[in-house]
């Protein structure tokens, strides 16, 4: 039986953004505060992915071999040092999150049959490779506050109550929404980068958390006047909303994932083929809250 197990590794380094051919004006202008000297510092958290057949013993691999092949090959290595030295790829290709991740995958395939590795330089921000010559996933976690109330415009109280439950209550209630954006591209052979970060960064602020937070959606968001914005319908308009900027940065938008709260969250899969226009949401209630 096919079977993927993870294994947790950490490691605390140091990087800089900074190219040599630049002058010190333009990697300002290009990396900002990343191009500091001497650099900044990070507690990476590395999940390591691998796939197989169970064993006998009910293992695809031993995790104490996994362990130390991860020590051997990856932490050892990385763990307080200055990543721009460190190996030669990252005298080659800056060392961002995303291509330190690919690397990582590079130096484990000889060892471990990979199928994922994923790597946080901080909770709100990390990287997935999974093996795909210069392509990989970085991700983004925000977040902002807002009340919706959800209740269909054609329907009776007492039919949105039967549908929708306490969520159909006329004043509305509230969520801290947790926001998650990945977007897919391919890593600069040069600056490590599938995107600018600041400016991925500052399209996300503008387009949602800025129209989003502290407002109540049915009332101060025009589209949700006639669509209830249940967490997937949410989730749905930020993807069309931030489709064409993130492609205007040259990446493309893969997924964006909402948690309305511990117990529910969503995710819309971007691709053309995966999503509808949001002009085409249906109008008929989905499903029942409770």
């Amino acid at each position: 039986m096919q079977c993927i197990v993870n294994r947790r590794a950490q490691f605390s380094a140091s990087h800089r953004y900074w190219l040599p051919e630049l002058s010190e004006a333009e990697n300002t202008e290009k990396f900002g505060a990343c191009s500091r000297f001497p650099g900044h510092g990070h507690n990476y958290v590395l999940f390591i992915s691998l796939a197989g057949e169970l064993d006998k013993y009910g293992m695809v691999l031993n995790l104490s071999d996994v362990k130390h092949v991860i020590k051997h090959e990856i932490t050892s290595q990385l763990d307080f040092s200055y990543l721009n030295d460190v190996w030669a790829d990252f005298q080659e290709t800056l060392p961002t999150t995303e291509n330190i991740a690919r690397v990582i995958w590079q130096r484990l395939a000889p060892h471990l049959p990979l199928v994922r590795v994923q790597l946080f330089e901080h909770p709100e921000l990390w990287a997935d490779y999974i093996g795909n010559g210069m392509e990989a996933y970085l991700n983004i976690s925000t977040h902002f506050s807002a009340a919706h109330r959800l209740a269909h415009p054609d329907l009776s109280n007492e039919e949105n109550s039967q549908i929708y439950g306490k969520c159909a209550r006329p004043h509305g209630h509230g969520h801290n929404y947790h926001l998650e954006v990945t977007v897919k591209g391919e890593i600069d052979s040069r600056t490590g980068m599938i995107v600018d970060l600041g400016a991925l960064n500052q399209a996300i602020e503008d387009y949602v958390i800025e129209a989003f937070d502290h407002t109540f959606l049915n009332k101060d968001i025009p589209f949700f006047a006639n669509v209830v914005p249940t967490a997937e319908n949410i989730a749905l308009y930020i993807s069309n909303l931030l489709r064409s900027p993130v492609q205007e940065l040259g990446a493309t938008l893969y997924k964006i994932k909402l948690i309305e709260s511990p117990n529910n969250s969503c995710e819309i899969y971007c691709t053309n083929s995966e999503t509808k226009n949001v002009s085409t949401i249906s109008q008929e209630p989905v499903l029942a809250r409770i």
